[in-house]
């Protein structure tokens, strides 16, 4: 997988994602083999997040920018935009690309 691939399962109404904002979310994320690595809704807390390199992977920011709040996306990220040669934990290999489930829950930007 080369490219970041993006998918609305149901399109918000809100506020929409832009890069710098504040944004919580819930999300699971799985390996390429639909192993479950992570999962806000197991932990039962919201994940509260700035959209910017090095707060988040690389596809998260370009994977939610235009997201509006409500909506659910599933995002297809290849390696080299989520942690590329960098091993995570114990459930993240190297090389790894990665499947997110997110479901925007708030977004908020300077203006607000």
């Amino acid at each position: 997988m080369d490219e970041l691939k993006i998918e609305d399962l149901v399109v918000g109404d809100g506020k929409a994602a832009v890069r710098g904002a504040l944004i919580t979310s819930h999300y699971r994320g799985f390996l390429a083999d639909g192993t479950e690595f992570d999962s806000s809704y197991r932990r039962g807390e919201a994940f509260q997040c700035v959209l910017s390199n090095g707060r988040v992977i690389q596809g998260w920011v370009l994977g939610l920018q235009g997201m509006k709040v409500g909506g659910k996306r599933r995002l297809w990220v290849p390696a080299h935009l989520a942690y590329g040669e960098r091993q995570i934990g114990t459930m993240i290999p190297p090389n790894s690309d990665l499947c997110f489930d997110i479901e925007l829950l708030e977004v908020l930007t300077r203006d607000d």
